[in-house]
């Protein structure tokens, strides 16, 4: 089974494809400062061309579904439907902290993902490693970084002697983390604070084998909140 797997949820966005049997074939990553949608169809062609492959040989399409930023999300969102009406194969959605979180498989540590959700809130979710794969210790929510932090070191952190903050979020707030958690909390190596389209789609692959398709009609991305225009004009 080979999976494209797409990934515009930050500005560090990218492409890859996997072959369950064989690992990853490729992995483009850009760093775009403009939108994603003037050179993610171009980026998914280098990709093709590059692993010697046609679009009729990929068997299904992985896509990060958020959260992250509003309108790359969308731009994953609708590329990934076109591409899936045009071929007739299945989309797999993939949560973007997930992804996040696979940059440390096997860790004995809770892994905290933490994207900036503007004023002074966090998108923010924990998982934790337990039998091959990551379970989710804290759904994926949009908090105040202050309430978080202290309803984490309450409730959870006594648990644990480390926990691993990853994420764009984790690096702005970290003065902030550092001053309620301690030296219980380690911050991720920068190259490991953005989501990998390649666990995208080795996320993806394993969805896929279990079957856990979704249709593209009904597949919206997972925003936790609203965006600011929906807020101001309802």
């Amino acid at each position: 089974m080979k999976i494209l797997a797409i990934d515009t949820s930050t500005l560090l966005g990218g492409v890859a494809i996997m072959d369950d049997s064989f690992g990853l074939i490729a992995e483009v990553k850009l760093n775009v400062k403009s939108t994603h949608s003037e050179r993610l169809m171009t980026t998914i062609d280098s990709a093709l061309r590059m692993s010697g492959l046609a679009l009729s040989d990929i068997d299904a399409f992985a896509v990060a579904i958020g959260p992250g930023s509003f309108t790359g999300l969308r731009i994953a969102l609708s590329t990934v439907k076109g591409l899936s009406y045009a071929t007739g194969k299945p989309i797999i959605p993939v949560p973007t902290f997930e992804a996040l979180a696979w940059h440390f498989p096997y860790c004995r540590y809770p892994v905290c993902t933490m994207f900036d959700a503007r004023k002074r809130e966090v998108y923010v979710a924990l998982f934790l490693w337990k039998e091959n794969d990551f379970i989710r210790v804290f759904d994926e929510t949009s908090i105040k970084i202050i309430e978080f932090l202290e309803r984490f070191h309450k409730e959870i952190a006594p648990s644990y002697e480390r926990i691993i903050f990853t994420g764009e979020g984790a690096l702005l707030y970290w003065n902030t983390i550092t001053e309620v958690m301690g030296k219980n909390a380690i911050l991720a190596p920068h190259e490991k604070m953005i989501p990998s389209p390649a666990d995208v789609a080795s996320i993806g692959i394993k969805k896929a084998l279990k079957g856990e398709f979704s249709e593209p009609i009904g597949l919206t991305p997972l925003y936790i909140r609203k965006s600011e225009a929906e807020i101001r004009w309802g």
